[in-house]
């Protein structure tokens, strides 16, 4: 998604595709998403987002670096390339929304510090962090063993991808068998695709049927191909399958799985430059908002408490190097 596209821009595609008439609507007056005619749910997409803040915490914002502390300001980079409910533009195309910046707040409020966000492109992130521009960022970055060579994590999120099917389909993913023979479609050259690939290859091996992959190249694309019946399901990010659903309400999630595969668990973790001194104070942070409760009410009303930590941890296991 390009920077400045924001919800009212996807939803003037949507109404142009035909999708909202049976699909989500948006309350202009309240600017709450919702399944059309839906009243006791919703999703508030206005500028005015009534943000869950947090108190600061003596003994966690002790330990920020000095530097950081007397400045009094945490310095965060954002992917100017994030869709809902992650990262986007309010419908006054101004003000950012989202999970992240709604988490990343309440780290800074802990910390005892005032946020300052910077919209750039995914590459320039780490190029901030290298740089040292950016004390931090919070803009679903993966743990990967190979990033670990350069940065300090502390999560906060889980990685998952999620399989998104028609309401009322009947039909749940647990593993390669469950795909065989149906028709899915993915985003090329993501790890999500070769999952599938890989899934669809052990089908073959075990005698199945492989699964019949399709490529789109916008998400309006998948909707309507999804609604119309010309694919069985959608294997994307798990993020913005819940909020397609939650907006939407036309289609459900019929399984989960680390964005990783099957090796090891993908997290999504506060990245900062290593040894920059602020890893602990990140985790340290994060541990304190799963504690009172304002992390759990910030995954909800985005509708990701399915990616839920239990604790922050400091660099754990990540994706493993990819041979060349």
């Amino acid at each position: 998604m390009s920077g400045r596209r924001t919800l009212t821009a996807v939803l003037a595609t949507l109404t142009a595709a035909g999708l909202l008439t049976a699909c989500g609507t948006a309350d202009g007056t309240e600017d709450v998403i919702r399944p059309e005619g839906r009243k006791d749910t919703g999703i508030n997409i206005g500028p005015d987002q009534n943000r869950i803040r947090g108190k600061k915490v003596d003994a966690i914002a002790a330990q920020v670096p000095a530097a950081v502390r007397e400045r009094g300001t945490l310095r965060l980079g954002a992917s100017a390339d994030a869709s809902p409910p992650l990262g986007f533009y309010a419908t006054d195309d101004r003000t950012r929304i989202g999970s992240e910046i709604d988490l990343a707040t309440l780290i800074a409020d802990t910390l005892g510090l005032k946020p300052r966000f910077e919209q750039v492109s995914w590459e320039n992130l780490f190029v901030g962090l290298d740089s040292s521009k950016f004390d931090g960022v919070l803009s679903n970055v993966t743990v990967t063993e190979e990033r670990k060579e350069k940065y300090d994590f502390a999560t906060y999120r889980l990685d998952n991808i999620a399989f998104e099917a028609r309401k009322g389909s009947g039909w749940k993913v647990e593993g390669p068998a469950d795909v065989a023979g149906k028709t899915i479609s993915v985003a090329s050259g993501t790890n999500q695709e070769k999952i599938l690939v890989d899934w669809s290859e052990e089908n073959v091996e075990a005698g199945r049927e492989p699964v019949d992959i399709k490529y789109f190249q916008k998400d309006t694309d998948y909707y309507l191909a999804l609604q119309s019946g010309r694919i069985d399901a959608y294997l994307g990010p798990s993020p913005s399958a819940n909020y397609h659903v939650a907006s939407a309400g036309q289609s459900e999630i019929i399984g989960t799985l680390s964005g990783a595969g099957d090796g090891v668990q993908g997290k999504i973790a506060a990245t900062t430059k290593k040894d920059s001194g602020l890893v602990k104070a990140y985790g340290a942070a994060i541990d304190h908002i799963i504690q009172d409760g304002s992390y759990a009410d910030v995954l909800e009303r985005w509708g990701l408490s399915n990616e839920a930590v239990e604790k922050s941890e400091i660099n754990p296991p990540g994706l493993p190097k990819t041979e060349n």
